[in-house]
């Protein structure tokens, strides 16, 4: 059992939790995840790490209320305890294997649409403590619903603000705003890591690409039972077969098929679509049903 010591509402329905876990928060590295279970009867849910701190043995995750499980989640609060709390799994993020040189080499910016916010902020936050600077732009659709804004500031050597209906910071996406900095601001940029939605994704590796920037993204929105087991998360990079949760979750930008991802994501949350899958493969790991609408 794993005890929850802070809860708090970062927009109408996304939830901050710091949960006591000493032995993960000393293992933990940017760009890796967690398995949260909240009772014995739970389905398992993969949550990229938001914060951890070795000291206080609390890891810091965020998530999204998109269905029954992170709504049940939602309803615990602080001083109550959930059945399971594994990790850290994944790999690291790449910059965790370069050296200091290496990295202030770099022109880093992070692109972080919605809730991608909070798998970018431990990144930046590692970047920082070894002194590296880089710049980083949030987006969302609207003002409500930036989160870690102010957390972000403290970390990131610039910080951009974009805003689909300009309430706040540039009027546009993150993608526009990068190909403004980039064309109109005469800002470059060696290195590229971009965490949000899949089709946010997409379309940014697509804007990155055309600059001529080298792309990490996060394919963890695409995880479901975080073992490759159930084959939720399989996915096309450079013409190789991988899986999201034991072969990343980060993986080259410009090499990522998309729109199949995209559609097996939207195929695996019907029993029929599984269906579908598991005859279309020859296998039967699709038959769990774990996790379709967390």
């Amino acid at each position: 059992m794993f005890k929850i010591v802070k809860k708090a509402y970062l927009t109408d329905n996304i939830v901050l939790m710091d949960i006591l876990a000493p032995r993960i928060a000393k293992s933990c590295k940017p760009g890796q995840f967690v398995i949260v279970i909240n009772d014995e009867k739970g389905e398992r849910i993969p949550l990229t790490v938001t914060d951890y701190d070795a000291d206080k043995g609390t890891v810091s995750i965020v998530f999204q209320t998109v269905g029954k499980s992170t709504n049940d989640l939602a309803k615990y609060n602080e001083g109550d305890f959930i059945e399971s709390f594994v990790g850290p799994l994944g790999r690291p993020s790449d910059l965790c294997s370069l050296s200091v040189d290496e990295l202030k080499a770099k022109k880093i910016i992070f692109i972080a649409g919605g809730v991608g916010t909070a798998p970018v902020y431990p990144q930046v936050k590692y970047l920082n403590s070894l002194g590296v600077d880089c710049d980083v732009i949030i987006g969302a659709r609207s003002k409500n619903l930036l989160i870690l804004t102010d957390e972000m500031e403290k970390v990131a050597g610039r910080l951009y603000i974009a805003t689909d209906d300009g309430s706040y910071g540039f009027k546009g996406n993150g993608s526009q705003l990068l190909t403004k900095l980039v064309k109109e601001d005469g800002k470059s940029y060696s290195h590229a890591v971009v965490i949000g939605p899949m089709i946010m994704m997409k379309f940014t590796s697509m804007t990155t690409k055309e600059l001529g920037i080298p792309t990490i993204v996060s394919l963890n929105p695409i995880m479901v039972d975080g073992t490759g087991m159930c084959g939720a998360c399989r996915v096309t990079v450079g013409g190789e077969v991988k899986f999201a949760c034991v072969d990343g979750p980060e993986f080259d930008g410009h090499a990522v098929n998309y729109d199949e991802a995209m559609r097996r994501q939207a195929m695996y949350k019907t029993e029929e679509g599984r269906a579908l899958l598991a005859e279309a493969e020859k296998n039967d790991n699709h038959k769990c049903g774990c996790g379709g609408g967390k």
